[in-house]
């Protein structure tokens, strides 16, 4: 009798059909058959001794059905095997043939039509016999969809199994798996930010591509369209652009699961997008050059340029009382180190951009090396202060040197130069947006702002250079500048004991007390060493040493959590969750050598009412700690457009894709933030 009888209408909805009971071929299970298709279970041909098996999971479907891929796009389930209940499998691992798109009411959706076999490798014991019990419960679709609960039965002898018959069909549809792919590659990826965002890919082929599609595996939430080809390519290459629906900043940096197919071709590939330079033309550079401007005037004022500001202060004190001419000539050279050293980092910024490695406003005081050499290099200057330690030119050098009242020309270049190095842990109002700025665009743009940025910073020695009077107007130097000089190498000394108490975070603290040994071993050397042949050398050979301590004695890194249990350790997935339940999430990104941060935390973050405001219920408090290099808080920052520190953000019902807050807090600013993302209803109560 046929059992399909006594199965209402409603019943085929919503459950599944009993297996048929034909009698199953050798080497596959009976079809489990509906209206919609059929599906079962097939094995290909093993030898004796082999212990991987071929099977596959053959699907025929009736005219305008489908099932599903492993990612179904904007509806739909993925086929789900259970082999509970079979023995002598010790694992199955499913493959997936490349699928095709459908587009449906505006849906676009995943999948297989028609017939589709999906390959599956699985491991036994030879010398037993297998048996195969499979649960499969899979949706099948066309105007209505319909989910099927299947039990699919395989014995297999021990020893040779399967059907050679089998075999051509399995190995027909394994051939359509994605791999790495003949003769063409994904190149590069980049997330096209705007009003309706796009995903580019970049993809390289020897043979031009007739009908490419892709489908894109990312993170929860986030949906890309079907392909369109984008302009601006050439030779080989050919440019997809894919619509991005949700947050396009969580694609950023992320990585993504890619299926190219084009035709009977298909590949498999990860790759993680930046983010696309913007369209930066002459107008748009232009329009930024004059915030890069004020961004490095503002530079001069900020808390982090601090620890230079005795170097600054002493460069003007010795111009007082000197010709316009050598006053004019001091501060040009001043300006020009400045100048000097924003090239220099605007080089690097290009270099290590091209290289593929993630750049950023002070990330160089990230890296051991650095830290321990530019506090070898205060020390010097401190003790040069002192009146501890000479640098003498090279001969060559100093023969080229001006003379007479030009004769320092030199050392204010190296001051200017060195204050800016000094002065890059700190993003400043304006500054920000004109690094994301450059950082995003191409090396023209990157040279011009920051030249740009440093001319700001060089404004007061151009406007001394430019108004010589203003230098005049300062005492002449006397007695009273050798007290001025011992209390200003102090505070370079207190600069230097900073910077050691940053290289603890990055090597460890028996690593940073070695370094700070050699340095006060090196200025002992300086003070009590009589005979000049070791006066010179000893000083040197200590601070070489003290470069070798981040090699030889680094500590592994601490892993990364909150300062306290008030702060939670970042985890960008995790928001999007929080913000989901009601919840508000105040991110602040901070790091150890980042002075502006302390600031902002000890005026701000930190006081009673803003600590109040977000220890209150419903708010979660997220520090991202950027002491050490991290690609996930580099490609966090860059989702904002920004490229240094410090960097706040807050989350919530009202702003679920984040409201960035300036790089300066006030108490005002973070209460109003921490409000408008709280949305209607949600608004917390005040803690003033």
């Amino acid at each position: 009798m046929n059992r399909k009888g006594r199965i209402s209408l409603g019943a085929l909805l919503a459950l599944s059909l009993m297996a048929s009971g034909a009698r199953a071929d050798e080497g596959a299970s009976g079809w489990f058959a509906t209206d919609q298709g059929k599906v079962r279970l097939v094995a290909a041909p093993v030898a004796a001794g082999e212990a991987t098996l071929r099977l596959g999971l053959d699907f025929r479907l009736a005219p305008h059905w489908k099932i599903y891929w492993r990612s179904p796009g904007d509806a739909g389930l993925p086929p789900e095997l259970d082999w509970k209940g079979s023995t002598n499998l010790a694992d199955a691992k499913l493959a997936w043939p490349a699928p095709q798109r459908f587009s449906v009411s505006g849906l676009e959706t995943i999948g297989y039509t028609d017939a589709v076999v999906l390959p599956i490798i699985a491991r036994r014991n030879p010398a037993q016999p297998v048996h195969l019990t499979l649960a499969l419960n899979y949706l099948t679709c066309s105007e209505i969809c319909i989910p099927y609960n299947a039990v699919l039965r395989l014995d297999l002898p021990a020893g040779a199994a399967g059907n050679a018959e089998f075999a051509p069909l399995i190995q027909r549809y394994a051939a359509r798996v994605p791999g790495v792919g003949q003769g063409w590659s994904l190149a590069a990826a980049a997330v096209i930010p705007g009003s309706k965002p796009e995903l580019e890919l970049k993809v390289r082929s020897a043979t031009p591509l007739v009908a490419p599609d892709a489908f894109i595996e990312g993170p929860d939430g986030i949906a890309f369209g079907a392909p369109q080809r984008g302009a601006g390519a050439s030779g080989d290459e050919t440019l997809l652009r894919f619509p991005i629906f949700g947050d396009a900043n969580r694609v950023v940096g992320r990585k993504l699961r890619v299926t190219l197919v084009d035709g009977e071709r298909s590949l498999a590939a990860q790759v993680t997008p930046a983010e696309a330079p913007p369209a930066a033309g002459l107008g748009l550079l232009l329009a930024i050059l004059p915030v890069a401007l004020l961004g490095g005037l503002i530079l001069n004022v900020m808390p982090c340029v601090l620890p230079v500001l005795s170097i600054k202060l002493l460069g003007v004190i010795e111009q007082g009382g000197r010709s316009r001419s050598a006053l004019r000539w001091g501060f040009l050279a001043s300006a020009a180190g400045v100048l000097l050293s924003f090239l220099v980092l605007a080089l690097a910024m290009v270099a290590l951009k091209g290289a593929g490695v993630a750049v950023g406003w002070g990330v160089q005081f990230q890296q051991p090396l650095f830290l321990v050499l530019m506090i070898a290099l205060t020390t010097l200057f401190a003790t040069n202060l002192w009146g501890l330690f000479e640098v003498p030119l090279p001969e060559w050098l100093g023969d080229l040197a001006p003379r007479g009242e030009r004769a320092s020309l030199l050392g204010n270049v190296a001051t200017g130069a060195f204050a800016t190095l000094l002065a890059t842990p700190c993003s400043a109002p304006f500054l920000g947006t004109a690094v994301g700025f450059a950082l995003a665009a191409g090396p023209l743009e990157i040279v011009a702002i920051f030249l740009t940025l440093g001319i700001g910073l060089a404004a007061p020695y151009l406007l001394v250079a430019l108004v010589p009077q203003l230098a005049q107007l300062l005492p002449r130097p006397g007695r009273w500048m050798l007290v001025i000089r011992r209390l200003l190498g102090v505070a370079l000394a207190a600069t230097a004991v900073w910077l050691v108490s940053v290289l603890v975070s990055q090597i460890g603290l028996g690593g940073a007390l070695a370094v700070a040994a050699l340095m006060l071993a090196a200025v002992a050397s300086l003070a009590w060493t009589s005979v000049p042949v070791l006066r010179r050398a000893l000083p040197l050979v200590l601070l070489l040493a003290a470069l070798l301590v981040p090699v030889t004695l680094a500590a592994p890194p601490p892993a990364a959590t909150g300062s306290d249990g008030f702060w939670r350790p970042f985890d960008r997935a995790a928001i999007a969750g929080l913000v989901s339940q009601g919840d508000t999430v105040f991110v602040d990104v901070t790091a150890d050598w980042c002075l502006t941060c302390k600031v902002n935390k000890e005026l701000v973050i930190e006081t009673p009412a803003i600590r109040a405001r977000l220890s209150s219920p419903g708010t979660v408090a997220m520090r991202a700690d950027w002491t050490r290099p991290s690609d996930a808080i580099a490609a966090y920052l860059r989702s904002f457009g920004r490229y240094g520190i410090p960097f706040n953000a807050v989350y919530g019902p009202g702003a679920p894709e984040g409201l960035a807050l300036s790089e300066i807090l006030t108490a005002d600013k973070v209460e109003h933030a921490l409000a408008t993302a709280a949305g209607s209803g949600k608004v917390l109560g005040s803690a003033r």
